[in-house]
């Protein structure tokens, strides 16, 4: 019997929800995002099927965020959702994430967009360049935590931005707002993706994604959690590993690392977050080859950057898609009709921009082996 299996057999009572002080900004917010809530059904309703999309490779914080939306859209709006991603789920903990749960997801290659009249975005928005949506579909409903995207103001219903540390916080307000029982396997996806994109609320965490977490918490399969945080890995994992650690380098309080070609693309920021606790280091940046594109991740450790803004202006001026936030951030650039001599003179210039802008003095890095 699987851990997903134990907790459905096992019915958990449902925390009552807590009733903020009246004028309080917790209060102020409650309200806020009931209204939001209510906004959105009202909107979905009479819709036939709803197709809720997460950006490609997706995180638990994005898979999390959509299961959650579809289950209020069927719940209170009475609309069937599809969840669906585009890319791959690659890591070893991602793809426990998805087996242990039992999530309801399906690869965007098994969607027959007529058969959708409501289209949702989530952990992502419309001009990010991370999704697989098709050029002649534009979404009704985005919900991000990452800052707004100029397309996203023509989008129905949006929430985005916030400062908010995931996206997770915000279907979890809505969950709260909502009164809904919520099945132990929601509350454990949410939970975790909350945990995981604040790094156990210790980075860019704000006191609506404290409190997510906490309400969160007596929900929780506490087997299941352990499942999905403890996988088995595969070989390759530890290959990728040492090939990262010899060929990191290492310039003042950066480091940067071709992680050459990688068997997913998720794995870039995996490095790139590891790399980030070296020495004294606050910038880390790691690249990959992946089916014909590079992926970039971005991360850093000083308050007074900001990386998301930081990677928009050096991937996007060329020709790549980038997002993120103040101290993460990933993009991605194609390299169709490059020939390799030009690939490599990119790649140069991209990784000659980030050093710049890390203000690194030194000329000769250092190797960590």
């Amino acid at each position: 019997m699987t851990p997903a299996s134990r907790s459905r057999s096992r019915p958990r009572p449902r925390p009552r929800p807590a009733r903020p002080a009246r004028g309080s900004a917790e209060a102020r917010r409650a309200e806020g995002q009931r209204a939001k809530l209510d906004r959105l059904v009202a909107f979905a309703k009479g819709r036939r099927r709803a197709l809720v999309l997460t950006h490609d490779n997706p995180d638990p914080d994005a898979l999390a965020a959509a299961v959650a939306l579809a289950y209020i859209l069927e719940k209170l709006a009475g609309v069937r959702a599809q969840v669906a991603y585009g890319g791959i789920v690659g890591r070893a903990e991602n793809r426990a994430f998805l087996r242990v749960l039992r999530l309801p997801v399906t690869p965007i290659s098994r969607v027959v967009f007529a058969e959708h009249d409501l289209i949702c975005m989530v952990d992502t928005q419309p001009e990010q360049g991370n999704h697989s949506l098709p050029a002649r579909h534009f979404p009704d409903v985005v919900i991000d935590h990452h800052p707004e995207r100029p397309e996203t103001r023509n989008v129905r219903f949006a929430d985005v931005g916030g400062r908010l540390g995931a996206t997770s916080t915000v279907l979890t307000e809505y969950i709260r707002a909502s009164g809904l029982p919520l099945p132990p396997s929601i509350a454990t996806a949410l939970y975790y993706g909350i945990k995981a994109d604040t790094r156990d609320l210790g980075r860019e965490t704000t006191p609506p994604d404290v409190a997510s977490y906490l309400w969160l918490f007596p929900q929780v399969d506490k087997e299941a959690l352990a499942a999905i945080e403890h996988p088995r890995l595969p070989i390759e994992y530890f290959r990728l590993y040492h090939t990262a650690i010899e060929r990191a380098q290492v310039y003042d309080a950066a480091v940067v690392c071709d992680v050459g070609s990688i068997y997913s693309p998720d794995m870039v920021a995996e490095v790139a977050e590891r790399f980030l606790f070296l020495g004294e280091v606050k910038w880390s940046l790691a690249w990959a080859d992946y089916e014909g594109q590079l992926f970039f991740s971005l991360r850093t450790s000083d308050r007074r950057m900001n990386a998301g803004r930081l990677i928009r202006e050096v991937i996007e001026a060329r020709g790549g898609s980038a997002g993120g936030h103040g101290s993460m951030a990933g993009a991605r650039v194609p390299l169709r009709g490059l020939s390799p001599a030009g690939r490599k003179k990119l790649e140069q210039e991209i990784v000659s921009a980030f050093l710049k802008a890390f203000g690194v003095k030194s000329r000769r890095p250092q190797r960590i082996v």
